[in-house]
């Protein structure tokens, strides 16, 4: 019985090399910065908040809840470009970047 993975068997036969895109992938990017939006907001919430804060906002804690929302969401794209990483195969991208080259300009 065959394990079951992510990649086509067929690309298992190939000679070239293949890597993970790794912090250039956009999820990467977008998870990094809400979950550091989250910290501080979540933070603010928590230890910064008064009790005009809170008159404002309805007795809602408006930081805290959006702090851990935004802490949230940065972990679901974290999560997401862990479990379903972007592999680059560098042949095929050899392969694009001469097919590029041969191609007339477009004026």
């Amino acid at each position: 019985m065959s394990e079951h993975t992510n990649v086509p068997e067929a690309d298992n036969t190939r000679s070239g090399t293949r890597h993970q895109a790794g912090w250039f992938d956009i999820r990467n990017v977008i998870g990094a910065l809400l979950l550091i939006y989250g910290v501080v907001l979540t933070f603010m919430g928590l230890f910064a908040t008064s009790d005009a804060d809170l008159a404002r906002g309805d007795d809602l804690n408006a930081n805290l809840w959006t702090g851990l929302a935004l802490l949230l969401v940065g972990l679901f794209f974290v999560g997401w470009a862990k479990l379903r990483p972007i592999v680059v195969d560098d042949e095929q991208v050899a392969r694009d970047k001469a097919a590029a080259e041969n191609e007339p300009p477009a004026h």
